[in-house]
């Protein structure tokens, strides 16, 4: 029984986890990489530029979402591209800059306030718009990672695990992932102990303790639920009382016998 707590115990603390990348499948497993198919079947039939778009931060408790748009060079198309989950840190770093110097590329950002104002869905459909929008050259197809397609002027189409199966969604995820990263460095400067630099955001234990520990920081995002859990222990003021239906009626009850009574003094003034 200890055995079944403790394994339990620790897939409970893994799934809050940022996956890690180690580059390689599991054994007996192969798991293909990303082909440039889609695109070059476009560009025989005269569609081009084509662009593939993803984002990174989705999941984690603080920071931003970083939106990405990449237009492959056919001719100059670095090795090494795939999904940026399935790659090290090292191996992100080294495609982000091959990448940026053979490509189109452009990147977006949508703040905690966004995500705070708008919702996390809202958020990344609105900055991965605006990376498109941004690409030097307006694509006439666009990839996009995911479920959703974009509201963007040329032809767009979503594709469920994109950046595994479509180069430029692949290329895209690598810039947003690394542009990310290197944000929430920066952001580990300005706000000490909370250990951005090392978890990114993402809901690990080291990252859930620091919560409880310092409270929320500007940078976190204000309605996810461990979020508002360390603002009620830290700033109980910024948190609204709930109210349930019995207490909004009850409170209704009272304004009306007040005007009420209001009503029937003013009449005996008179």
């Amino acid at each position: 029984m200890i055995r079944d707590k403790s394994a339990k115990k620790a897939a409970g603390k893994a799934a809050t986890k940022e996956p890690k990348a180690s580059g390689k499948a599991a054994k007996g497993v192969t798991i293909a990489s990303p082909t440039f198919r889609r695109e070059r079947s476009l560009i025989k039939r005269g569609v081009w530029p084509v662009a593939g778009c993803d984002e990174a931060g989705r999941g984690p408790l603080a920071g931003p979402v970083v939106a990405a748009a990449v237009i492959l060079d056919p001719n100059r198309i670095p090795r090494g591209i795939d999904d940026s989950k399935r790659l090290t840190a090292e191996a992100r770093e080294k495609l982000f800059d091959k990448i940026c110097a053979t490509a189109q590329v452009s990147v977006a950002v949508a703040s905690p306030a966004r995500i705070d104002r708008d919702n996390i869905l809202r958020a990344s459909l609105w900055a991965l718009k605006r990376a498109v929008v941004a690409l030097p050259e307006e694509p006439r197809h666009v990839f996009v990672d995911g479920r959703d397609r974009l509201d963007t002027p040329c032809d767009c189409e979503a594709v469920i695990g994109g950046d595994g199966l479509v180069l430029s969604i692949a290329a895209a995820s690598i810039i947003a992932k690394v542009t990310r990263d290197r944000l929430m460095c920066a952001l580990a400067a300005d706000c000490p102990g909370y250990g951005f630099e090392q978890h990114k955001g993402y809901a690990v234990p080291e990252h859930l303790d620091a919560l409880d520990r310092l409270g929320p920081s500007i940078h976190h995002r204000s309605f996810f639920a461990p979020v508002v859990a360390a603002r009620e222990k830290h700033m109980p003021w910024t948190v609204e009382p709930k109210r349930d239906l019995f207490t909004t009626a009850a409170e209704v009850e009272v304004r009306v016998e007040a005007k009420i009574e209001a009503g029937i003094n003013t009449s005996a003034n008179l």
